[in-house]
Parts: C-alpha cells; sequence; structure tokens
C-alpha cells in the first residue's frame, strides 16, 4: 500500500477485532470471547464490531486512558465499509416480502451512522462524521478523508474504522453479478474491524513515535482491512502512543 496522506500523521492509538472462535485464531487482534451486545442494536455483529473496536482504541469514556478527554469537540470520525450492515438490511428485506411489519428498530440500525451516533454520546464527540463505501480500497479511501479532516483547523484528531461482517447471501450476489475482481476489493473471511486514532505529526514526538509506511499486507484473512491492521500491528497495542504515517 503506497502512501496516499499529503502531511504525515500519527497514530496515537490502534486496535482490531478478527472474528471470534476458531477462524481467529492466529489473527491479531483475536477477541478472546463473543463480543458483548449494544443495547438497541439487534441479529447483527456490524454495530457490537464497530462499538467493541473504538473503545479498545479510545479507552473507557472519564478514565485516564480516554484519549477524546479535551479534545471531543475536535474529535472526527471516519468509518468504511464495502456492504455495511448486511444482516440487518436481510432481516428487514425478508419481512417485506413476507408481508411483516417493519421493525423501527431495524431500520434505525441499518444506518451506519446509527452506531457512530452511539458512540459520540458516550464520548461527547461534536465533530464531523463521514462513512464512505468504495470499491477496490476503502483503507485508502479512508485514510485520505481523514488527512483532509485534519487539514482542517477545528479537528485535531480523526478515528478511521474499518468494518465487515462476514459475506452472506446478498454479499455474494452482488459480488458474482457486478464482478468482485474489477470493482470489489478482497472480504475478510469474517467479521473484522480495525480501528485507528490519527493525529498531526509534530516534529517533537508529542503526538507519537515514527514508523515506516506498511507495504505488502501481512495478514490476508482481514481483506481489504490487511493494510489498516498492519498499521495496527506495527504500533504497541498496549500502549496509548503508537506510530506515524
Amino acid at each position: 500500500m503506497t502512501t496516499l496522506l499529503a502531511q504525515p500523521r500519527s497514530i496515537v492509538a490502534a486496535a482490531c477485532r478478527a472474528p471470534w472462535g476458531e477462524a481467529a485464531d492466529g489473527l491479531p487482534g483475536a477477541a478472546p470471547a463473543e463480543l458483548p451486545n449494544v443495547p438497541g442494536f439487534v441479529l447483527s455483529r456490524f454495530s457490537p464490531l464497530v462499538a467493541e473496536v473504538a473503545g479498545a482504541c479510545l479507552g473507557d469514556p472519564g478514565t485516564e486512558r480516554d484519549l477524546t478527554a479535551g479534545r471531543a469537540g475536535r474529535t472526527a470520525i471516519v468509518l468504511a465499509t464495502t456492504y455495511g450492515d448486511t444482516t440487518t438490511s436481510d432481516v428487514a428485506t425478508q419481512r417485506l416480502v413476507a408481508g411483516q411489519v417493519h421493525s423501527p428498530l431495524l431500520f434505525f440500525q441499518s444506518v451506519t451512522t446509527s452506531i457512530l451516533g452511539h458512540l459520540t454520546k458516550r464520548y461527547g464527540i461534536t465533530g464531523p462524521i463521514s462513512c464512505i463505501s468504495a470499491g477496490t480500497d476503502p483503507a485508502a479511501e479512508a485514510l485520505q478523508l481523514a488527512d483532509l479532516l485534519l487539514d482542517e483547523e477545528e479537528v485535531e484528531q480523526v478515528l478511521v474504522i474499518g468494518v465487515e461482517t462476514a459475506a452472506n447471501e446478498r454479499v455474494d450476489w452482488v459480488r458474482e453479478r457486478v464482478g468482485s475482481a474489477r470493482l470489489f476489493g478482497p472480504l475478510p473471511q469474517g467479521d473484522a474491524a480495525v480501528a485507528l486514532l490519527l493525529r498531526r505529526w509534530n516534529a517533537d514526538g508529542s503526538a507519537g513515535l515514527p514508523a515506516a509506511e506498511p507495504t505488502v499486507p501481512q495478514w490476508p484473512a482481514y481483506g481489504w482491512l490487511a493494510p489498516l491492521v498492519e498499521l495496527c500491528t506495527a504500533c504497541d497495542l498496549s500502549s496509548s502512543t503508537s506510530t506515524t504515517l
């Protein structure tokens, strides 16, 4: 992956989560147990994945490790996903076809920004929020957007989240008909998410430590998320200070 950032940016925290269970054996970020549900979100693992990886990256709200403390108003979020919450979309479609009453809860959580609203409420984040769905390289698109946001004076840090759930019938149908090799990058082998907290790089090292841009992704099981995982694993995941792009 070649760098697409106009300026060097530091990664001050990072986290990744691989599929839970045997599918995650040997992968960085393998969850030790099934992820907990998020109140108000049902059926799908999309939102729990986002909440888990964001919390692991930012730290618990109000604690000493909360990286939004004093910066919540200058924190932006970029979420990248190719297909979004396809589990919820499928269930909602199936209920509609079956003539069942549509659940308002499913309508709510099918919108990708819903889980981001949950996070902003927890952390008090009031900066700009963006969700993107790109084709061949969502990771690069997310980093480019984060770079643009960091050029804004009112934005001090950007939480970049990449997430994808395991492919279902809807995803397979799209990839077969549109042509996955031409338009879409590789999918993770299961549910997966990555979070990186980016800030401007300061020459004195106060915003992080320098590190090389990732080259060839070492974790193909993460699919298009692999370049973000590479950045994540270059960090000391037990520390809030990491690397620079």
